[in-house]
């Protein structure tokens, strides 16, 4: 299936080394050559870069690795088809409009069964399950909330909500509005926390090293995520079946576990997602 790359910071900074590693396995270091995507928060602005190409042969990547664009919130995705053609409307991150804000979706897995009901506000353009599913999240925040609400009540309607996604097979997913960065496993992702003291990092992908205290301020702190580590000297964090993190400012502030529910139609989702689920806090982790 696909993999999945995400980075929350809390002062703007550039993906260019993990994005190094990251676009030689659409192709080359590995088979996801169906298609990429990466998408940059700038403010309230979003850089969305998709092409149907692999990663490790498109132009648009080659533009990317040289183009020192920095970001607080970043998804990127490559792609192995399970559902859908291999064209551009398929490729992933998505980006829609929800409270007058951008959110952006990337998905890893592979949803069975799921044909939620044609949105009143949100519909795919593609014909992937990954694509659905991010239409059907946000129909249902809108249809509960006309405002963003506050986190602790979005992070329960997201927790519900993954749920109910996993409950019909592989969901890994990030979803960001730019200021928070969800992040949900199914079955595999890793993150890492960097802050100082700084460490030197290498790359699995690559031969490749660099040392973040030459390029970085005390103050700075990075959280990368994804679905396989990418570097090989550093300990990333495994997240577990269920679990899902709601990065902010470079940490994991905010994360819960819970098990699939039983199939549910979208009305009795509707409600549920008023529940509260259980949070608690969680330090950084190096």
């Amino acid at each position: 299936m696909c993999q999945l790359l995400g980075m929350n910071c809390n002062t703007p900074t550039d993906i260019l080394f993990s994005f190094e590693g990251f676009h030689r396995r659409g192709g080359l270091t590995d088979h996801h050559a169906d298609g990429w995507g990466i998408a940059f928060f700038e403010g309230r602005g979003v850089r969305l870069f998709l092409d149907d190409k692999p990663a490790i042969d498109s132009p648009v990547a080659s533009l990317v690795r040289q183009y020192s664009i920095k970001s607080k919130n970043v998804i990127a995705h490559i792609r192995k088809a399970t559902q859908g053609e291999v064209n551009l409307t398929n490729c992933h991150p998505f980006q829609r409009e929800l409270w007058g804000q951008y959110w952006i979706f990337a998905h890893n897995g592979n949803l069975l069964d799921f044909a939620p009901p044609q949105g009143s506000h949100y519909q795919p353009v593609g014909s992937t399950d990954s694509e659905r599913a991010f239409c059907y999240l946000l129909e249902t925040l809108r249809q509960r909330w006309r405002q963003p609400p506050a986190r602790e009540a979005l992070f329960a309607a997201v927790e519900t909500l993954a749920a109910e996604l996993r409950s019909h097979g592989v969901c890994n997913f990030m979803l960001s509005n730019g200021e928070w960065l969800f992040v949900h496993c199914s079955t595999k992702l890793h993150y890492i926390v960097r802050q100082a003291p700084f460490p030197t990092a290498h790359l699995v992908d690559d031969d490749v090293t660099v040392d973040f205290s030459t390029v970085t301020t005390p103050q700075d702190r990075v959280a990368i995520i994804a679905t396989v580590p990418l570097t090989d000297n550093e300990y990333w964090t495994p997240l577990q079946d269920g679990e899902l993190i709601l990065f902010a400012d470079g940490l994991p502030l905010q994360h819960s576990i819970s098990s699939p529910p039983t199939r549910i139609d979208a009305a009795s989702c509707g409600s549920a997602c008023g529940a509260e689920a259980a949070t608690k806090a969680d330090p950084a982790q190096n």
